[in-house]
């Protein structure tokens, strides 16, 4: 028998004429009328072969085949019902497992903030942080496996993602507190040109875009960065400064943590390079999803910051895969 040749909606009315025992309860719960699922059960007979449900008195008898039928069709429904009803999101019973990718600088500055509200809103659910290789190596975003990654937006806007603006990241430099060269609390131009840098690569050991953006501001500003250490996190690089001479770029916040723990002191340097616009990225296909969507409307109100949407309001439009929705 070919099943695509059934009604499947015949299986949907002698489900409903078993839980209620009666075509006419049947009919009302359905919205139909009597005529209908009585119509509806003489076509599934034909289509079975078997009389299904026989009347004894006033009511209706299960057949041996229409009992053997029961369970399954019940099961079936009810997995339909799942599909349906998997749209219906309860934060408060959710207990699945959410995963959001980002480097160590986020997990220093973002993370707790997210931990924190992840705790009070999705109080069964699970979180997950993975890094920035975990995600370049698994394609995370596109096969499932991670739902959303804290990047720069140019990285939603080259790989065709959806994008949220969350705050700007400002570049600023580290060195040990007792440097023997550099005093005070500006990195001037020649001091950035004589000493030796700590070089970072956080994209599985390969430059990504705040290292290209960083280059091109050399190049534009006529400076001269010589990286004798390449780490590949920015807790090392910090770590890596306290016991040399070396100086570390990093972002600001990042830098303001390190300092508080660390023999460090923060430098500022002109010219400023330009600040990092940084997005909540995710893949098209879960846009809709309530859930993802609950999650990530939960990291944006952490992690937004005011001064980025006054300024997205001032910007031109941004090509459609990044452009941020509408809040």
């Amino acid at each position: 028998m070919n099943l695509s040749g059934i009604d499947l909606n015949l299986f949907l009315v002698l489900h409903a004429v078993l839980e209620t025992g009666s075509v006419t309860d049947a009919a009302a719960q359905l919205h139909v009328t009597q005529s209908a699922v009585s119509n509806a059960l003489a076509r599934l007979r034909d289509v079975l072969g078997d009389p299904l449900l026989v009347r004894s008195g006033r009511g209706l008898v299960a057949t041996p085949r229409c009992e053997e039928l029961r369970p399954l069709v019940a099961g079936a429904v009810a997995q339909l019902q799942r599909a349906v009803d998997g749209q219906r999101f309860n934060p408060e019973e959710d207990t699945r497992v959410f995963t959001l990718s980002c480097g160590d600088n986020q997990d220093v500055c973002d993370v707790p903030l997210v931990v924190e509200a992840f705790a009070r809103r999705l109080p069964r659910a699970f979180l997950r942080v993975v890094s920035i290789d975990y995600l370049v190596a698994s394609n995370g975003l596109a096969t499932g496996d991670v739902d959303v990654a804290l990047a720069p937006r140019a990285v939603a806007e080259r790989d065709g993602y959806l994008a949220e603006d969350l705050y700007l990241e400002r570049t600023v430099f580290l060195v040990r507190r007792d440097h023997p060269r550099i005093t005070g609390n500006t990195l001037t131009r020649e001091a950035f040109n004589t000493e030796k840098h700590v070089d970072m690569l956080i994209n599985s050991g390969r430059p990504g875009v705040g290292h290209r953006m960083f280059e091109q501001f050399c190049k534009a500003n006529g400076l001269s960065f010589k990286p004798a250490l390449a780490v590949s996190h920015f807790v090392a690089a910090g770590m890596a400064v306290t016991r040399s001479d070396l100086v570390a770029g990093m972002p600001a916040r990042t830098a303001d943590v390190l300092c508080a723990m660390l023999p460090l002191r923060r430098l500022q340097f002109v010219p400023d390079p330009a600040a990092i616009p940084m997005s909540l990225i995710w893949h098209p296909r879960t846009s809709t999803d309530p859930a993802a969507r609950y999650f990530r409307e939960l990291i944006v109100d952490v992690l937004r910051d005011g001064s980025v949407a006054k300024a997205e309001v001032r910007a031109k439009p941004r090509p459609q895969a990044a452009r941020t929705r509408k809040r």
